[in-house]
């Protein structure tokens, strides 16, 4: 009987292994949920109702765009919710939007494009928003679920190009994962490290069933068995899609994850910190990333009284005037400090590299990204306690420790007299005469004494923007932008003549949407930054020239406000910014074409 007994075991264990198999297949195919959840073909609704009924449950005010077929219901739905709509002129300048949005507002900036090209164009600006820890969530179109990788209109591994890029990428495969997956993306969005995050939405997950149906009907079948298996396969797949889709959901936002600092961490600081002569906080733009609001960290700061070197997104954090914001000689006060709190800062070429800091200074890092926080601490310096965690809730905690505890006032006087010495000797080289043309110094000045207390800098370019940096003062918190578009407030945006060339199609935007930006733009004919050293170096200006463009009547054609200023009418620089503040009142975009000469800012020449 043994024999037969072994038999009877293989026969089982075979029959198990179908049975497991078919169960998966069935599981695989949706026939399980099917078993349960019914697909409602009379329903007009669609995905994109979905997609803007999560959105406009997180908060979501503003989606940048530029229109494509695959993600038009998105688009559709959104406005039907009062989710302001912002067509661009090109997908990275939405995505730029999007991410000034999310570091402007404290909440994830959205853009949608489209498949294909649409979301090629991103892949700088989400690049951007990632080295920036910008929360943002990319939406992409794509091919219809089962024609991706078979040539379809667009069809590209979309997925493969942005892994690298975003915290977390996905594909949506039937209508009932779109509630779940958003959900999930704007949290992780916005968890830890903030960064980007990008959902893919193939075409047939955003058109309602009547539409998608149609495109799953087989004109010529193949006749038999095939034939049967093929029709099933498609009827099943659709029914698949949508069943269960139109279900009760809770759209509410999942929990955000913030690493914060252990108190055992936070008493090591205090006690380092209050027996400092020379302590010194370097900001980074991590440091005003949610939940501390900036407001309590310029309190926590002010009641510490110690220098504060501000960078990124902190720019103006400390107000116009503060006699704690230290603008100028970095280098020499990280050296001359006994301790150096990097608070959200990176050890990077800003730092070069962690070479700055004095191996004699206590150093405390605080950052939420593990691989930042240690950044170079191999080679070039070492911190005396490195914290994982939130860099402003870390500020707001070190000063309640140290109530009562100032820095000595002598340390900060000192390094804010090599402030006004430097600021004294910058302000004599805007004075020098240029051969040709306007001082570019002389004009950055001008702008930073007559720019209104709310305004909003954004910064995009080399030579110009470098200089522009030094000399102009963001009046409040938030307000110094690296390259972005926003649709807020009256923004100031310098540019350098290269830089403008990418984004002047987008005085279309601005003239549309009426946003009141006013564009200054360094015009010295040349990528300048490049051709400093290309020349000495290399004995060619090769690529490097341009042409002293009408910047001004392009911004005219779009239907902006265009002013040259030149040498032949500099006594009216002055006039002609006031003018350009009056048409952003009233909701007119302007651009002050300034045609300057060539400056080297760090050691004060100036040429044509």
């Amino acid at each position: 009987m043994e024999p037969f007994g072994v038999v009877g075991i293989v026969l089982g264990s075979f029959t198990s292994l179908v049975l497991g198999g078919l169960l998966f297949a069935a599981y695989k195919l949706g026939i399980l949920y099917q078993l349960f959840h019914k697909t409602d073909t009379k329903s007009s609704k669609h995905g994109g109702d979905i997609v803007a009924e999560v959105l406009h449950a997180h908060g979501v005010k503003y989606i940048f765009t530029l229109v494509g077929g695959h993600i038009s219901p998105i688009l559709v739905a959104c406005e039907k919710m009062g989710i302001r709509i912002v067509d661009t002129r090109h997908e990275a300048t939405a995505v730029f939007a999007a991410d000034a949005v999310a570091r402007l507002s404290g909440t994830v900036g959205v853009a949608a494009v489209t498949a294909g090209p649409g979301l090629t164009n991103t892949v700088t600006a989400v690049k951007n928003a990632q080295m920036a820890e910008s929360p943002l969530l990319l939406i992409g179109g794509a091919a219809g679920t089962l024609l991706q990788g078979r040539g379809a209109l667009q069809d590209i591994d979309q997925m493969s190009l942005f892994k690298p890029l975003c915290k977390f990428c996905t594909s949506i495969r039937t209508v009932r994962e779109i509630v779940p997956t958003v959900k999930k993306a704007l949290a992780i969005a916005q968890s830890g490290t903030p960064g980007p995050v990008f959902i893919e939405f193939p075409i047939d997950t955003l058109y309602p069933f009547h539409l998608v149906s149609k495109e799953f009907v087989v004109k010529n079948p193949p006749k038999g068995l095939m034939g049967r298996i093929v029709s099933w396969y498609l009827h099943n797949h659709l029914m698949n899609l949508f069943a269960g889709a139109w279900e009760p959901r809770d759209m509410s936002p999942l929990p955000v994850h913030i690493p914060q600092a252990t108190d055992n961490q936070i008493q090591k600081c205090l006690e380092l910190v209050s027996r400092a002569k020379k302590p010194v906080i370097v900001l980074g733009s991590q440091a005003t990333l949610p939940p501390t609001p900036v407001d309590n960290i310029r309190k926590a700061l002010e009641d510490l009284g110690i220098p504060c070197f501000l960078g990124g997104m902190c720019r103006g954090l400390l107000g116009k005037d503060s006699p704690i914001h230290i603008r100028q000689n970095r280098r020499d006060a990280l050296k001359e400090a006994d301790v150096v709190v990097l608070a959200g800062t990176v050890c990077d070429f800003r730092l070069s590299y962690g070479r700055t800091l004095s191996r004699r200074s206590k150093i405390i890092a605080v950052n939420r990204d593990k691989t930042q926080l240690l950044k170079n601490s191999d080679m070039f310096w070492k911190p005396t306690i490195a914290i994982q965690g939130d860099a402003g809730s870390f500020l707001v905690r070190l000063s309640e420790g140290l109530k009562g505890h100032r820095c000595p006032e002598e340390w900060p006087q000192s390094l804010k007299a090599g402030d006004a010495t430097k600021e004294a000797a910058n302000k004599a080289k805007a004075e020098e005469k240029t051969e040709y043309h306007l001082n570019p110094l002389k004009a950055l000045h001008c702008v930073d004494e007559l720019m209104a207390e709310d305004s909003v800098i954004v910064a995009d370019g080399g030579d110009f923007v470098g200089s522009a940096a030094y000399i102009m003062k963001p009046r409040g918190p938030l307000c110094w932008l690296d390259p972005a578009m926003l649709c807020l407030f009256q923004v100031w945006i310098v540019y350098g003549d290269g830089s403008l060339g990418y984004s002047i199609a987008e005085f279309d935007t601005f003239t549309r949407h009426k946003t009141p930006v006013i564009a200054l733009v360094g015009n010295d004919a040349c990528w300048s930054q490049i051709s400093r050293e290309q020349v000495p170096m290399l004995g060619s200006n090769v690529a490097c020239g341009l042409a002293y463009t009408d910047y001004h009547i392009v911004a005219d054609g779009y239907g902006g406000k265009g002013y040259l200023i030149g040498s032949e009418n500099e006594e009216k620089l002055n006039d002609i910014v006031r003018q350009a503040q009056r048409d952003a009142r009233e909701g007119k975009a302007a651009l002050i074409n300034v045609l300057i000469g060539k400056t080297n800012f760090r050691d004060g020449s100036i040429s044509i």
